[in-house]
Formats: C-alpha cells, sequence, structure tokens
C-alpha cells in the first residue's frame, strides 16, 4: 500500500495500556504500537496507575508505531488521544500530576456517590446525562475529605489524555482542558449547553476554579515541545488536539454516525450504545448514560458491565484454557435454554448502582460442562445489553436497532458475535479492525488540523467498515432474558453473607 503524507498519530489510552497508531492522509493504519499499563491494586480496594507510566505509555507505544510504520517522524502533522473516562487526574499549576490517576476500577469513592444522590437528586441525572456512579465528583469529594492538602494542591482535575497533551505540548494549568464527550460523568454538568452547573459545585464545596475548560475534540490543545521531539523525533511545533473519551472514539471509529446504528465495545467493561439525535436522560431506570458523540448534535447513550470481559479472563485463566478453546467448547453447548445463567457483575453492577450485588453461577448440575459455563458468561453480557436496548426504546432514543458494531477484543470471537445477534434481535457486525479507537483519534487530529477533505461523519460511514455479519435467530432466546433477571436476584442475596 502506497502511504500518502501527511501523517497523523492517534494513541488510545485505555485500562491494560496504550494503543498508538500512525495513519496516512486516507486514514489507512500503516503502523501500530502498544505498550502496557501497570495498574496497582491495594488491599483496600485502591486501583491506581502512576501518572509518569501513563506519559511513558503513550511516548514508547507511539515511537513503535512509528517505527512500524518505517517512515520519518518528521512527517507527522498532527496528534490526538483518546483515554478511558470515569477515573480522575489532577494537575497542579505547572502541570504535574498531584497524585496517581484514580481508575475508574477504584470504588473507595462508593460512600462519597451516595452523598451526591442525597444532595443532587435527579435534576443531576436530567442536565448532565448521567447517573449517580463512582466517577468524576465522587473522586473530587474523596479527595477533598480524605487528602486536603492535596485537593488545595489541585489546580485542575483532568482526564488522562489531557494529561498527555499537557505534558507533551509542555502546558500550565490553565490551559487544562476536557472535551464534551466525557460530561456525562460529570453530574455537575449542563451537558445540552456543554457548561458546568456552578451552583452544584457549590453545593458539593468544590471550587469551580478547579474545573478545566470545555472544549470540542476537534480544538487544538497545543503545540509540541523541544523535549518531546528529542525523545520522539516528532517535530517541535506539531500541533495536538483535544481528542475524546475512549467510548466515543470507539463509537466514531465503528461508523455509528447515524440514528438507530448501535455498538459494543467488548472490552474490559463491556458496553453498549446506540446513536440518536435526541437527548432524553434516563431518570426513571438510572441505567443510562446519555453521554455526547465525539460529532456535535449527536448523543450515543450507554450503558455498561464495569469489568465484563474480566469474567471471560477470569474463566480463562482458572481453567488454564485458551479462548479458542473454550469458544470452541460453548459453540455447540447450551446454557440458557437448559437453566444456566451467569451473573457477571463481579464487584457490584454499575447500572442501576448497587455496590452489594456479586457475580456467580445459576442454575449448575452434575452435566454441566466447562464449554456450556463459557457460553453462559458470555449470555450473560448478551442479556445485559438486551436490558439496555429495551430501555433504549422504551425512552425514546430509538425506533429500533438496524445494525450492532462490535469492536474490542470480544469482537474477534464468532460464538460471543453470534450470540449477541441472536439475543439482541438484531444484525451484529463485527469489524474487521477490532481497535477503531486509536485510528479514529489519528483522524480527529487530521480533521482538526484541516487535512480531511469530507466531513468526519462522512469518512466515517457505516458502509464503509468492513465487518462480519451475523444475522439474528429471534427465536432461540425469546423470553429467556426475563429468566436471566430471575437469576440475577440470587445475586442480592450475596449482600447478607458478606455482613457476617
Amino acid at each position: 500500500m502506497k502511504k500518502r503524507f501527511p501523517l497523523f498519530v492517534g494513541a488510545d489510552i485505555g485500562t491494560q495500556g496504550t494503543k498508538s497508531v500512525v495513519c496516512d492522509v486516507d486514514g489507512n493504519i500503516i503502523g501500530e504500537g502498544f505498550a502496557p499499563s501497570s495498574l496497582v491494586y491495594s488491599d483496600n480496594g485502591g486501583v491506581w496507575e502512576a501518572a509518569e507510566g501513563i506519559l511513558a505509555g503513550v511516548v514508547a507505544s507511539l515511537k513503535k508505531a512509528v517505527s512500524v510504520a518505517g517512515v520519518n517522524p518528521r512527517d507527522v502533522a498532527a496528534l490526538s488521544f483518546d483515554s478511558q473516562m470515569a477515573g480522575l487526574m489532577a494537575i497542579d499549576k505547572d502541570f504535574n500530576a498531584v497524585l496517581p490517576l484514580d481508575s475508574w476500577l477504584d470504588e473507595r469513592c462508593a460512600p462519597y456517590t451516595d452523598e451526591l444522590r442525597e444532595k443532587l437528586g435527579d435534576d443531576a441525572i436530567l442536565k448532565s446525562g448521567g447517573q449517580f456512579v463512582h466517577s468524576h465528583a465522587s473522586r473530587m469529594l474523596r479527595l477533598k475529605r480524605e487528602c486536603p492538602e492535596l485537593y488545595e494542591k489541585t489546580a485542575k482535575f483532568i482526564q488522562p489524555n489531557a494529561f498527555v497533551a499537557g505534558k507533551i505540548c509542555d502546558l500550565k494549568a490553565e490551559k487544562a482542558f476536557i472535551d464534551y464527550t466525557f460530561l456525562h460523568f460529570n453530574v455537575f454538568s449542563d451537558n445540552l449547553n456543554k457548561r458546568i452547573d456552578g451552583d452544584k459545585l457549590a453545593l458539593l464545596g468544590i471550587s469551580e476554579d478547579k474545573m478545566p475548560k470545555i472544549v470540542s475534540p476537534f480544538d487544538e490543545a497545543g503545540k509540541t515541545s523541544k523535549t518531546f521531539e528529542e525523545e520522539t523525533g516528532i517535530s517541535e511545533g506539531t500541533p495536538v488536539f483535544a481528542g475524546c473519551g475512549d467510548t466515543a472514539a470507539s463509537a466514531l471509529g465503528s461508523g455509528i454516525t447515524r440514528k438507530g446504528l448501535a455498538y459494543d465495545v467488548a472490552g474490559t467493561a463491556s458496553v453498549f450504545a446506540c446513536c440518536t439525535e435526541k437527548f432524553e436522560p434516563d431518570v426513571k431506570n438510572k441505567t443510562l448514560l446519555y453521554a455526547r458523540s465525539a460529532i456535535d448534535g449527536l448523543y450515543t447513550p450507554l450503558s455498561y458491565v464495569s469489568g465484563g470481559g474480566l469474567c471471560l479472563k477470569w474463566f480463562s485463566e482458572i481453567t488454564g484454557a485458551g479462548y479458542d478453546v473454550l469458544d470452541k467448547e460453548a459453540e455447540n453447548a447450551k446454557a440458557a435454554e437448559e437453566g444456566l445463567f451467569f451473573i457477571p457483575h463481579f464487584s457490584g453492577r454499575s447500572f442501576p448502582l448497587d455496590d452489594g450485588m456479586r457475580g456467580g453461577f445459576v442454575g449448575i448440575t452434575q452435566k454441566t460442562t466447562r464449554g456450556a459455563m463459557y457460553r453462559a458468561i458470555m449470555e450473560a453480557l448478551a442479556f445485559e445489553y438486551r436490558i439496555y436496548s429495551d430501555i433504549l426504546a422504551s425512552c425514546g432514543a430509538i425506533d429500533n436497532i438496524s445494525a450492532v458494531y462490535g469492536v474490542g477484543g470480544g469482537a474477534k470471537s464468532r460464538v460471543f458475535s453470534k450470540i449477541k445477534a441472536d439475543i439482541l434481535n438484531a444484525e451484529y457486525r463485527a469489524l474487521k479492525i477490532a481497535d477503531s479507537a486509536p485510528r479514529a483519534a489519528a483522524v480527529i487530529a487530521a480533521s482538526g488540523a484541516g487535512f480531511l477533505n469530507e466531513p468526519i461523519a462522512e469518512f466515517f460511514s457505516p458502509e464503509r467498515i468492513k465487518a462480519e455479519s451475523f444475522m439474528p435467530d429471534g427465536k432461540r432466546y425469546s423470553g429467556l432474558e426475563k429468566e436471566y433477571l430471575n437469576a440475577a436476584e440470587c445475586s442480592y442475596r450475596q449482600k447478607r453473607f458478606e455482613r457476617r
């Protein structure tokens, strides 16, 4: 494939690591690199990652991508980053990290989420489009109450993509930013108007001065520094664009650019969303996060199973069997049809929030096979998606799902893809490129720099997305979603045992 210059770099700063890609002006990936993250787990439920490690991971993966592409790094014309969304970072006035990334997997802020719900109520859901989950506001309150000296030292609260952009552009805190695709994780935001609700912040006792400016993903954040040039070879003064949240980047790169299309991010978190032009926050069910698309004017309401993909990883590790082996065993096995169900909420349910829920199998017999158990895990995540899709339809976000576009590691499984098609009763299209987010970040940089010759929604139109299609058997799982919900009720009983 002949490369067409100039080149653009996009990086996806994820939970398990950072993946960077180099794209040419046509959006073709010509080089990619990966650097694993180093999450730290503490005995008290803490999960964090060193800020320096995040920056180093981006630089290492970027250099690898440029090396694989076999190009001169000076041909890179612009960069952009996306990142994990519900975690939180804090910086001082010189853009130095005040503390490590407070990961979205960290649940030490749970008591403060309860306080937020009591103080802000449903009006916060209506305005922010979010829900009371363990995200930005809860983490800010925990820092303020438990580490007041670090709170006072904090100049701005930001996310990982903004931190990396600030460091490689040598910014000061007054230039810190958050793009609008993150706003649903701020229960103190006015999402529809893309601003912060100062009155709600005042109720929480959090200074509005510590909030970064709200920008578009296509806004320029700054220009790369001399130090960054020395580290990577990318010329000093190369523009860096704001980028967006990882789910927003994944949706954009998957062609979710028109109403009625849905997408599945089958990664560490199992995320399901659709595309709509309506802003209809979910006050009734408290299950949907009404997120903004990277494309202004579109929304991608979503919900997710926190750590859903980790359930599959867990089963693989405890059985000592690889994913390919388990897929083969699960393909012809039966689970839900024979009364076997799995509950995927290992560390509590995110939507609606219930920290007391736990995972488990329901309906195991002496005849239960390893393949059936693995299939039950996949079916459980698909049943959760069915719940989300039914809520999306009931609130008027969509009339029906025309197709579901799947990305992430789970979309590589043909068995898993067919299960989702059957349970959702919709065509499931597993993308040939499983990681759509870093490419979307690179194209955002190309668009922001003025090198894209068409609107970005047309560039990522669904007709251009290469995928393997799985058609649904709408009868196979008919009515079984209710049986899944009944099985999930067993999870509540775990609370009693935890108290003993």
